[in-house]
């Protein structure tokens, strides 16, 4: 049985732990730091996103670019990943991307209205690869060029997904439609 002395000191001891003050920034702290850093890490994130699918539609412009003006052409290239083989990853490594995840669709109209532009995800929400093409086209050929990689996502654990394929990862995709000029 408890005594009369032993629950005084224990209501003593309850009431200077709530009149305590000491530590409540620590225990604040220690609610509001994971959803501090996970809006953190988010923004972060979608920041790195948004300057790698830049610099995917800068690589995809001076590709386009090869082509536009016949370079391209008069190279002999066996296909999409060769193309881009020896244009960017021999001559200068991309610095955000590998190599061996960028894929390139090079696909040439008669005219603007012929385009036709499919999806690279299938319904069960998979990078489809396989139908990638280099038909860069002749002099005055409409041709589009398409540029693609998979970014992968990191702070999907804090419930913040951006991912738009079943692997966890966002496909960055980069466009140009053109013109070739007379070469």
């Amino acid at each position: 049985m408890s005594s009369p002395k032993d629950q005084f000191s224990f209501r003593k001891l309850l009431r200077r732990f709530r009149n305590s003050r000491h530590g409540s920034a620590a225990v604040q702290f220690a609610i509001v730091a994971p959803l501090f850093f996970g809006l953190l890490f988010a923004i972060i994130e979608v920041a790195m996103m948004f300057f790698a699918g830049q610099y995917l539609e800068t690589i995809n412009q001076n590709l386009a670019r090869l082509i536009m003006t016949g370079q391209a052409q008069q190279s002999s290239y066996s296909g999409p990943a060769d193309f881009l083989n020896k244009n960017l990853c021999q001559s200068s490594a991309p610095v955000l991307f590998t190599c061996s995840n960028l894929y390139i669709d090079v696909e040439s109209y008669s005219a603007f209205q012929n385009i036709t532009i499919n999806s690279q995800i299938d319904g069960s929400g998979n990078f489809t690869s396989g139908n990638m093409q280099y038909n860069p086209g002749g002099p005055g050929d409409i041709v589009v060029v398409r540029l693609f990689y998979q970014w992968p996502t990191f702070v999907t654990g804090f419930g913040f997904n951006l991912a738009n394929l079943s692997n966890k990862n966002v496909l960055l995709t980069a466009t140009a439609a053109l013109k070739n000029e007379p070469y």
